[in-house]
């Protein structure tokens, strides 16, 4: 589908990458299973097409012009619609840059088709619960403890009364920490409860860049944290 793509009410998803073949390949993919897609070349042209009814954006990390990175960072500057990378690079400094700039999750090049359908079905399952599409028939329940509260049913976190500018991601971190306080969660824990995908080693760093960037919101001095901290050699815990 073009960048012309008429709004139809599917799920909308954009495929950003230089790579011609690739944005291909993966827009019949997802027209295969039902989305709309829309395609850019280039960050530049995606930036120009960011609006409201984008549910999901697959970027490429290494791109002429503006790199993935710089466009994620942008991007979250007013929008936290989940951020799936896709990059042929793998170190553990690469996927801390990923996520530090805004990315919710990644994909390594070359990938699998059924994973990659599989990680955009999980972040937009885990994105519409976050943004209250499914609406609970329930009343809010709360779990508040010390300044911070949060409506389980809503999605929705405060602190000192001021709402929270979340992350899905991070808004599901912090309720799975305020759900259960002085329990210790290992990054194990953590991921596991989150992502709802095996653990391996390496996303030890993904919680930990998670974890930063969720003190940075909840903390009035994250250097030195009061609610959010680190219990050495087991993982984090809320006091």
């Amino acid at each position: 589908m073009t960048m012309n793509s008429v709004i139809t009410g599917k799920t909308r998803i954009m495929v950003v990458d230089d790579d011609k073949e690739i944005r291909e390949v993966i827009s019949v993919l997802l027209t295969n299973e039902n989305f709309d897609v829309i395609e850019a070349g280039a960050g530049e042209d995606a930036m120009k097409l960011m609006t409201a009814n984008i549910d999901l954006i697959i970027l490429d990390v290494m791109m002429p012009g503006i790199s993935g990175y710089q466009v994620s960072r942008m991007i979250r500057e007013s929008s936290n619609v989940p951020i799936l990378f896709l990059t042929a690079r793998t170190q553990s400094s690469d996927l801390v840059l990923g996520y530090s700039s805004g990315g919710d999750d990644y994909l390594a090049k070359p990938f699998s088709y059924p994973e990659l359908i599989a990680r955009v079905k999980g972040l937009l399952r885990r994105y519409t619960v976050y943004q209250g599409k499914k609406v609970p028939t329930r009343k809010s329940e709360y779990i508040e403890w010390g300044d911070l509260r949060i409506d389980c049913c809503r999605n929705m976190a405060w602190k000192c009364g001021k709402e929270l500018d979340l992350t899905s991601t991070e808004y599901r971190i912090l309720r799975l920490l305020l759900a259960h306080p002085g329990q210790v969660f290992s990054a194990q824990n953590i991921y596991e409860s989150v992502w709802e995908e095996p653990f391996h080693s390496g996303d030890s760093n993904s919680i930990m860049v998670f974890i930063r960037r969720l003190r940075g919101k909840i903390e009035d001095d994250p250097r030195r944290p009061i609610h959010l901290v680190t219990v050495w050699g087991k993982g984090y815990r809320i006091e």
